[in-house]
């Protein structure tokens, strides 16, 4: 009987190490095990596979599987044997058994793991909302009333789901079945959740009516939440224990809230520090004037330089944002911009027109009608 290249069988080149050599057999034993696989032969690959790997997998069969090929075995055992490689498990020493068909079967059989038993305390499940704010709330802080839907334990049962508590008859307290299974490996023990009980090890004599044997309702209640000075928009807040209710008289969850931040017509927001644009007519840039700037916390005035460019800038410390959360206050820059009318009186263009012919020409206009007149 032509026998295929064991390697071919795990797809596998020669140079395969003996780790993708065992991690090849577990993927498709998965695959071809005939209690699960519905592939046509699946029985025949699956002893394909296991005798590949049961020589693949030993050191010395595989050097001599390398130089000899199949018939490095016809002749051991008298009849084509494997030296004990397919008595029973021989050969599979060092691959977990429990492992492989544990995650076939859902971690029932009886390798550790088995059924569930969902008696234990769970943590209740996290909540988020975005909050939406002004400008002027984020950077100050601020109280505001949320609404938020969320499950808490019922009170009419204590989260147990049912009144008149016994124990579960079918898993007697343990909240799992254990069950022989029979497969062509051979016979396994299965553990499973119970079903009666769901895992619980305990039944009731009657549903309760307002939850409806869940043990959680679903409320919609009012928080107050109060807002620090500072946040951003991406910014979350945690408010502890106020996401959806534990189970088995576990803690609850966390609400996050979320902050989505209203633009400002005039402040731009970098971090912690407001910057605003400030337009100057010609003449205050050119003479230089006393300005009055709004800042977060009221009107300041500043000095103005005569000779003001466009895009110069000016620091005011300390009129930033104070960021509760950081513990620091950022700083406010000031950005010059000269405005150049669009329009002006005959009066004004007569001024302007005088203004011309005198030496306005400053070191860097001298500097550039010279590079001018050379090209």
């Amino acid at each position: 009987m032509n026998k295929k290249d064991y390697y071919e069988v795990l797809g596998l080149s020669k140079s395969a190490t003996q780790d993708e050599i065992k991690s090849a057999y577990r993927r498709l034993a998965k695959k071809y095990h005939p209690d699960i696989s519905k592939e046509e032969n699946a029985e025949e690959k699956f002893k394909e596979v296991q005798e590949a790997y049961a020589v693949l997998s030993d050191e010395n069969k595989r050097k001599q599987y390398d130089q000899f090929g199949h018939a490095a075995f016809d002749q051991m055992n008298g009849a084509g044997g494997y030296g004990g490689g397919f008595s029973g498990f021989g050969g599979f020493d060092d691959v977990d058994i429990g492992d492989i068909f544990g995650s076939m079967f859902g971690s029932s059989f009886g390798f550790g793991g088995g059924g569930r038993n969902t008696s234990r305390r769970e943590r209740g499940s996290d909540t988020i909302l975005r909050m939406h704010l002004s400008f002027e709330e984020a950077i100050f802080g601020c109280e505001k009333d949320i609404k938020i839907d969320v499950t808490e334990e019922c009170e009419d049962c204590d989260g147990k789901g049912g009144h008149g508590e016994k124990t579960c008859p079918d898993c007697h307290g343990s909240g799992t079945i254990t069950q022989e299974q029979r497969t062509i490996l051979g016979s396994f023990l299965t553990k499973t959740t119970c079903t009666t009980c769901n895992g619980k090890g305990k039944v009731y004599e009657r549903t309760c009516s307002s939850c409806r044997g869940k043990g959680t309702v679903k409320k919609t209640k009012t928080l107050s939440i109060k807002v620090p000075s500072g946040v951003d928009t991406g910014n979350q807040l945690r408010v502890a224990g106020k996401g959806n209710a534990g189970r088995n008289g576990g803690p609850n969850g966390d609400l996050y809230i979320e902050f989505t931040v209203d633009k400002h017509p005039f402040y731009e927001r970098d971090e912690d520090d407001i910057i605003i644009e400030v337009p100057l007519t010609l003449t205050e840039a050119i003479l230089g004037c006393k300005k009055e700037i709004p800042t977060l916390y009221g009107n300041v005035k500043v000095n103005i330089p005569a000779g003001t460019q466009t895009g110069d800038k000016q620091r005011l410390r300390g009129k930033g944002i104070d960021n509760a959360s950081a513990r620091r206050k950022g700083d406010m820059y000031i950005v010059m911009k000269v405005v150049i009318p669009e329009r002006l009186s005959r009066d004004q263009k007569k001024l302007i027109e005088t203004l011309a012919k005198t030496d306005l020409e400053d070191a860097t206009i001298r500097k550039f009608n010279q590079f001018v007149e050379k090209n």
